[in-house]
């Protein structure tokens, strides 16, 4: 079966040229999705996919009908693969899994996304080195006094634990933690890794 996919805007009640652009192209059932494409849930979309079995093609009339962006493209077109279905837009020959070539021209979109997100991630970290020799500080900010971030430290050295720290100060032993870190106090091997705010019970 031919599934067409289109989306329209809130209060409008047809497809309008998407429709015959789909109709046009063969399709047998048109879906018309109203929610916003911006948001990541599309409950018309979630059941076209689920009820897609193999041989059906869901056809577009452009990709940014269907997805919000690349790796979103990408993880729609890995579900219709996977239930042995095709994919084509109208206005996007190149995106056509029904033909010989489709499938080798979406495998370079996915290694060039792939190369997008590895590069976003190396440029993050280089962000956050340079940040960090700056002297940016990361993480939510302590929710203790200057006074009890003393105490803290004063405790800390007669060996009282940052679990125990934390249940006395009412916060999480990750927050102790930052704070002896922020002061290149080292940690005591009897304390566990953070796991979050800490019990109200010893």
């Amino acid at each position: 079966m031919k599934y067409g996919y289109g989306r329209i805007s809130a209060g409008a009640q047809r497809l309008g040229n998407q429709g015959k652009e789909l109709r046009a192209a063969g399709c047998e059932k048109i879906i018309a999705e109203t929610t916003s494409g911006v948001r990541a849930e599309r409950p018309r979309l979630r059941l076209l996919l689920a009820r897609l079995e193999k041989g059906d093609t869901v056809i577009v009339s452009r990709l940014d009908q269907l997805a919000r962006s690349t790796r979103d493209l990408l993880g729609i077109l890995e579900t219709i693969t996977a239930r042995g279905a095709t994919f084509k837009s109208l206005a996007d020959r190149w995106a056509d899994t029904t033909t010989q070539h489709g499938p080798l021209m979406m495998a370079v979109v996915g290694g060039l996304a792939e190369f997008e997100r590895a590069m976003i991630r190396f440029r993050s970290g280089e962000g956050r080195m340079r940040a960090r020799a700056a002297g940016v500080k990361f993480g939510r900010p302590i929710k203790l006094t200057k006074q009890q971030i003393r105490e803290v430290h004063r405790r800390w050295k007669k060996g009282e634990s940052a679990r125990a720290l934390a249940r006395s100060f009412k916060v999480g032993p990750g927050a102790i933690r930052r704070v002896l870190s922020n002061e290149a106090v080292p940690f005591g091997r009897q304390d566990p890794p953070p796991v979050g705010p800490a019990s109200s019970h010893p």
